[in-house]
């Protein structure tokens, strides 16, 4: 199992490193899952994990609270909106663009009833 785990942790890394330059791909809770994996896995990338600048607040802040910080709320919800936002000028068909609201606005309802700092 550990190999299973350290393979999913870096599969998570990855994809988490390729949401830095696609905005379609949110990083941190990639890290988080990441972290998880490690921990089950890779003592040494796990500590790496939870002491990098970036992302270790707010694995930390997911674990010890379920914490999402405020900032990143307030970047979900602005990438949310110019999604929605694109789709419209974008002309999405009408059902397409009900099930993106629909699982966009359940995405923000989640995101908000985290608490922040």
């Amino acid at each position: 199992m550990r190999i299973f785990w350290l393979a999913a942790g870096l599969l998570s890394v990855a994809i988490g490193v390729i949401g830095i330059f696609l905005p379609i791909l949110p990083t941190v809770p990639f890290m988080i899952l990441a972290a998880f994996c490690f921990s089950e896995s890779s003592p040494r990338l796990h500590a790496w994990l939870l002491s990098h600048p970036v992302y270790g607040p707010h694995i930390r802040d997911w674990r010890e609270r379920g914490a999402i910080r405020l900032g990143a709320k307030r970047l979900a919800t602005a990438s949310i909106l110019a999604s929605i936002l694109l789709s419209l000028l974008l002309r999405v068909p009408p059902p397409a663009l009900a099930i993106q609201g629909i699982a966009l606005t359940a995405a923000l309802a989640f995101i908000w009833s985290r608490p922040s700092e």
